[in-house]
C-alpha cells in the first residue's frame, strides 16, 4: 500500500531536508556551485534530488531552465523514502541538495529540525495550486513547499458489476446486502486501518488536530467526538452485518481485498492510484470516481498526501530554487509530469484539462482531493496511528463499542504526545 508507506511511514516516512554544497568549499559531485567569478549573482549550479526512474521530466525542465536564465540545473535520482537519512547526514556536512522532495507530512518534523527554509515567495507561490495542496505545505501558517502530485483514495469499480458509480454510501449499503446471499460483496475498505477510516470518521464530524487558521492544535483532539464516535459506529456496521469478511482485519486485509475485488466478487473498493495497474493487470474492467456521500450527507474526507518539493535550509541559492520549483511545477510542466508519470499534479487550471478531465483515475483524485483532509503535517501525528489502528479493530472486532474505543484511543494519544514532548 504505496500510500501507507507514503505517510507514516500510509503514509510513510521520510523526514529531510538539503543543503547546498557551496557551503564548505567542497567539490563534492551533489554541492552547488559558488557564484561565477564574473561577478554575476547567478550561481553555477543548483542541485536537486528527484525520485528515482521519475526525473525525466525534471531533467527537460532543466534544460531548457538552464537556457534560457543561465544557471545549470543538476537533477539527482535519490529514492524519496531514502533521502531523509542521506540528507541528515549531507546537509550539516555541506553536500546536499539546494532542493529536495519529501511527503507532506514530514514538513513539520522537518522544519522543528532546522533543515528547510520557509519560501521567501510565501502564499504567492502556492496560487496555482488547489486549496488542500496549499494547507498541506502549510505548517504554524508559513509556507515551506512547492506540491508536486496529490494522491488520496477514491472509489474503484467494476464496470462489468457496477455500471456507474453510486451517489450514495446508502446506494452501496443496498447493493452490499443484496449480493451477500451471492458470497459477493458491494463494497469493500480496509476501515480498521485509521489511514482509510478517516474518511468516514471525518465525514461524520472527527478530527485529528484542531485547524485554528493554518496551524493545528495538538492539544485539541476530535477522535472521540460526537461525530467521530457516530463514523466509528458507522464502520462498526458494515463489519457487523457481515458486509465486510473476517479476512478484512488485519495485516492481510489489503491483500484480501485485492483478491475479492480481482477475482469479480466485489463490485467495488476503497482504494487509491496506486492500486490501479495491479487491478487492470487482473483484467478488470476498472471505473473510478469520487467516494460517495454519506448517510448524513457529507462527503468521506479522505486523507490526502501531496509530494513536495522543499528547498534546504543550508542552501545559499534559495532565490534561485524557488525560480526553477515555479517553473517545475507550473500548468504546463505538471501536466507533463503527469503524463509521463501518472502522478496527479494538484494544480488548479489542470483539472479541465483533457489529458486529466477524460482519465478517469485522476479526475476522481482530483474531485476527493476538494473533500479531503490534508494528513497533519505536524510532528505528534506519529503517536496516532497505532491506538487509533487498536480502537478500530476493537470495533471490527465487535468486542467494544465506538464511544469506549474512541475515549481510550484519545486518551493513549493525548498520554503519548506528552510523554514524547517531555
Amino acid at each position: 500500500m504505496e500510500m501507507k508507506k507514503f505517510v507514516a511511514g500510509l503514509s510513510v516516512s521520510v523526514m529531510a531536508i538539503g543543503a547546498l554544497a557551496a557551503c564548505g568549499g567542497g567539490t563534492d559531485s551533489d554541492s552547488s556551485s559558488k557564484t561565477s567569478e564574473k561577478g554575476s549573482d547567478k550561481p553555477e549550479k543548483i542541485v536537486i534530488w528527484e525520485d528515482t526512474e521519475k526525473a525525466e521530466t525534471t531533467k527537460a525542465v532543466a534544460k531548457a531552465f538552464e537556457e534560457k536564465e543561465g544557471v545549470k540545473v543538476e537533477v539527482k535520482e535519490v529514492k524519496m523514502t531514502d533521502q531523509q537519512k542521506k540528507v541528515a547526514l549531507d546537509g550539516p556536512a555541506g553536500k546536499g541538495p539546494d532542493i529536495m522532495l519529501l511527503p507532506h507530512d514530514q514538513i513539520g518534523t522537518v522544519v522543528d529540525q532546522g533543515l528547510i527554509a520557509e519560501l521567501k515567495e510565501g502564499e504567492k507561490a502556492l496560487e496555482p495550486f488547489i486549496d488542500t495542496a496549499k494547507s498541506a505545505v502549510t505548517f504554524d501558517g508559513k509556507v515551506y513547499g512547492y506540491p508536486k502530485a496529490v494522491e488520496t483514495p477514491v472509489l474503484l469499480f467494476n464496470k462489468d458489476m457496477l455500471k456507474e458509480a453510486p451517489a450514495s454510501m446508502d446506494d452501496l449499503y443496498k447493493l452490499s446486502t443484496d449480493l451477500k446471499k451471492d458470497s459477493k460483496y458491494g463494497f469493500l475498505a480496509l476501515w480498521d486501518n485509521f489511514y482509510f477510516a478517516h474518511g468516514p470518521i471525518a465525514g461524520y464530524g472527527g478530527y485529528v488536530f484542531k485547524d485554528n487558521g493554518g496551524k493545528l492544535d495538538p492539544s485539541d483532539i476530535g477522535l472521540n467526538n460526537e461525530g467521530a464516535v457516530e463514523g466509528f459506529d458507522y464502520i462498526g456496521k458494515w463489519y457487523k452485518e457481515g458486509l465486510f469478511p473476517k479476512g478484512l482485519i488485519g495485516g492481510g486485509g489489503g491483500q484480501a481485498m485485492d483478491q475479492l475485488f480481482g477475482e469479480k466478487k466485489a463490485a467495488s473498493v476503497m482504494n487509491g492510484p496506486w492500486a490501479v495497474a495491479g487491478y487492470k493487470e487482473k483484467g478488470i474492467n476498472l471505473g473510478a470516481a469520487a467516494l460517495p456521500t454519506l448517510p448524513n450527507g457529507e462527503p468521506i474526507k479522505t486523507f490526502v498526501g501531496v509530494k513536495t518539493y522543499a528547498v534546504s535550509a543550508f542552501s545559499e541559492n534559495q532565490e534561485w530554487a524557488e525560480k526553477f520549483l515555479a517553473t517545475l511545477t507550473n500548468a504546463e510542466n505538471a501536466q507533463a509530469m503527469f503524463e509521463k508519470y501518472n502522478e496527479i499534479p494538484p494544480v488548479t487550471a489542470l483539472q479541465e484539462e483533457a489529458a486529466i478531465k477524460d482519465n478517469e483515475v485522476a479526475a476522481a483524485v482530483f474531485a476527493q482531493a476538494k473533500n479531503g483532509v490534508p494528513m497533519p503535517n505536524i510532528a505528534e501525528m506519529g503517536q496516532v496511528w497505532e491506538p487509533m489502528a487498536a480502537a478500530l479493530q476493537l470495533v471490527a472486532t465487535g468486542k467494544q463499542d465506538g464511544q469506549k474505543s474512541a475515549d481510550d484511543a484519545v486518551k493513549q494519544i493525548k498520554q503519548q504526545i506528552e510523554a514524547n514532548n517531555q
